[in-house]
């Protein structure tokens, strides 16, 4: 009887090596996967940190004096710098050189829609929607929408009949799909108050929304923008842009986006809108602070 019960507990100390390999295996893999989300969550944070100093980094250019030859323009063009352990881009947009969604002339906010693909039928419709929810009053324009005709729509509101807030409320303005508003928001802003825009500092989306101008003229423009940045020299205004011009006046409005990437891949993206003031107690004002998409599309300075 003694090799048999030598051969069963061979067998129950097999299975017990076995059933131990099992318990270590699963444990280290659980280990393993602890440790991936403990190190994705340490990129995370510190990928965010970057982006925010990039922010921080843009503000502190801002208020450099307009004379200082390094201090960064808000021209579009991206700035790349390295920090930390990662690589940081940081883009500065004059909110001057978009197009003011409460205070465009309608020739101008035509111009964009019809500049985007809708036709002249519909560019005339949006564009009466697009008064009647910024006016004050609740009579119809001919093509335009107010409180019934939201009803009528199925929407569980109406117009505001008050100035955008921001731009992203014009998605709720009758006949803005979600695909629609991707391409008209990047020329947008709520921030210029002023009837054109500072074509200087405008990009290719704004600048074919004038009207009268074609592709040809507003590339043509861009390069020789482009040249002139690259020289260092002061861009000159857009020579098609007539009577939709405006410059940069009162308190500057900025739009900042920094973009961080980790040497890992990890990747974050911080936007932020701020005003300028002379106040050294509070030099900068969020107006806006929120994520953004990676890809930063800005030529690299």
């Amino acid at each position: 009887m003694k090799p048999r019960q030598d051969g069963v507990a061979l067998v129950l100390v097999l299975w017990a090596i076995t059933l131990l390999a099992v318990i270590a295996g699963n444990f280290a893999f659980s280990m393993r996967g602890e440790a991936q989300i403990a190190r994705n969550l340490v990129s995370s944070v510190k990928v965010r940190a970057l982006a925010e100093a990039g922010v921080q980094r843009a503000w502190l250019e801002l208020m450099k004096p307009p004379t200082d030859s390094l201090r960064w323009q808000a021209n579009g063009v991206a700035h790349d710098f390295s920090f930390q352990e990662g690589t940081i881009r940081v883009v500065l947009e004059d909110e001057s050189g978009k197009i003011d969604l409460n205070s465009a002339s309608d020739a101008l906010l035509k111009g964009l829609f019809i500049s985007v693909g809708l036709s002249e039928e519909a560019s005339v419709g949006l564009l009466d929607a697009v008064l009647d929810w910024r006016d004050s009053d609740t009579l119809r324009r001919l093509h335009g929408a107010e409180a019934e005709d939201y009803r009528q729509a199925g929407k569980n509101y109406g117009p505001s009949d008050a100035p955008f807030e921001t731009i992203d409320e014009l998605q709720r303005v009758l006949g803005v799909t979600p695909e629609l508003y991707r391409k008209l928001a990047p020329a947008l802003t709520v921030y210029s108050r002023q009837p054109g825009v500072n074509t200087t500092v405008a990009s290719r989306e704004v600048l074919l929304a004038i009207p009268g101008v074609n592709p040809a003229m507003v590339d043509q423009y861009l390069a020789q923008r482009h040249d002139m940045l690259a020289s260092d020299q002061k861009p000159l205004p857009f020579p098609g842009v007539g009577a939709f011009a405006s410059v940069s006046a009162g308190v500057p409005v900025y739009t900042v986006r920094s973009e961080a990437v980790l040497p890992d891949g990890t990747a974050y993206v911080r936007s932020a809108i701020v005003r300028l003031a002379q106040d050294p107690r509070r030099p900068v004002t969020v107006l806006g602070w929120d994520d953004g998409e990676a890809e930063t599309k800005a030529e690299k300075r």
